[in-house]
């Protein structure tokens, strides 16, 4: 949570924006549709708790930044190769039935147009699989530029600041580049949101047509029948499932924050601080304290406790009161001799909870300050 001296964190250091990025609003239209918002379920914890007062502001503000960095994972994981493959293949299965239903069941006269709701679903599909593959392709050449100006910019923090200077121009350069590609991606993004919201009235089109056909469709045309129940029991199946694994998440993400940090750690790349940057920031043992009160007439007993620098020859001391001895992560409270890590911000968690969540996101789960960008300012100033 907070030290005493936290009020002298410059503002000027904090990243305000660490996890911004290109995320697409992307619907996996036919196969794996995009569950909600795992920022906006964080908000709507946020103002239920502010009426309830069931979680604390600042252990919400950690779970807010939890799921931004899932929900950015999670479009990561959507436009990896084994998922579009996937997804481009039961499209194309999907198209590949509809094309073969239609050409057997060509004699078939049903009572409602179920050949035209086949044929623009159809469409959909394959309006979908170009979405998804331009999609991919303008990600796939993004990571490899950014890839080898993520490997400049590491080469050049090896010199002053003056070559900082010029790596901000190569940015520059490198954001008039990627304009064009914005542009595309825009489009991509409208199509595929009208796609999306089309196909939902669609749907609805389709089950109001098969629910006014009746008893008559199964006799006239039965192949086009259940072809169109199939396709719309996948939608409703799809749908339920991804919001299922979204609410999951979400309580996952509320309850369990360590065990959804622990599986990250395990399953993704280390995008974040190497463990030689987090060894550097300074480690604090935890001594409890108490503190009698006298309230309303009776004796009460207030723990709090002092945060004691460890492996220096003159180690400082914090004094923590007793809302602010306790881990915004894990949202246990301090007890003697635990280990504690404080951020250049001046925040301070378990090791056990924040170590792992550097090595995937080297930013403060509090205040977003990027333990990078102020790593090397330390390096500068020392030189």
């Amino acid at each position: 949570m907070f030290s005493n001296n936290s009020s002298s964190n410059p503002n000027s250091t904090v990243d305000t924006t660490p996890l911004t990025g290109e995320r697409v609003s992307r619907t996996r239209h036919r196969f794996l549709r995009r569950p909600p918002s795992l920022r906006g379920a964080a908000r709507f914890i946020r103002e239920a708790s502010n009426r309830t007062r069931a979680m604390r502001e600042p252990s919400v503000r950690v779970r807010e930044a939890a799921a931004e960095q899932l929900e950015e994972r999670q479009s990561d994981w959507a436009y990896s190769k084994p998922i579009v493959v996937l997804d481009l293949i039961w499209n194309l299965a999907l198209v590949i039935v509809s094309i073969s239903i239609l050409i057997i069941s060509r004699k078939d006269s049903p009572s409602m147009p179920l050949r035209l709701w086949i044929v623009v679903y159809s469409l959909q599909c394959v309006l979908h699989m170009a979405c998804v593959c331009v999609e991919y392709k303008k990600r796939y050449a993004q990571r490899n530029v950014e890839g080898r100006s993520g490997d400049r910019v590491r080469y050049s923090r090896n010199y002053s600041s003056s070559s900082s200077g010029s790596d901000d121009g190569e940015a520059g350069d490198y954001d008039s580049e990627r304009r064009p590609d914005d542009e595309e991606t825009g489009i991509v993004k409208h199509l595929e949101s009208a796609n999306t919201m089309f196909s939902f009235i669609w749907w609805l089109v389709g089950f109001y047509w098969i629910s006014a056909g009746g008893q008559s469709l199964i006799h006239d045309s039965p192949q086009l029948y259940w072809l169109c129940i199939t396709f719309l029991a996948f939608d409703v199946f799809f749908v339920v499932l991804c919001v299922a694994v979204a609410c999951v998440i979400g309580i996952a993400v509320c309850c369990c924050l360590p065990c959804i940090i622990a599986i990250l750690y395990a399953v993704v790349d280390q995008e974040g601080a190497t463990k030689e940057v987090i060894e550097r920031l300074p480690r604090y043992k935890f001594r409890r304290i108490s503190d009698f009160e006298k309230q309303n007439g009776e004796i009460q007993e207030s723990f709090g406790g002092i945060m004691t620098e460890c492996d220096t020859d003159s180690p400082t001391e914090h004094v923590l009161p007793l809302e602010d001895a306790e881990c915004c992560i894990c949202l246990c409270a301090y007890d003697d001799g635990t280990e504690l890590r404080e951020l250049p911000c001046h925040h301070h968690f378990h090791c056990t909870c924040i170590d792992k969540w550097l090595c995937i996101n080297a930013t403060c789960p509090l205040c977003k300050l990027d333990i990078l960008k102020n790593s090397s300012q330390s390096d500068a100033e020392e030189v």
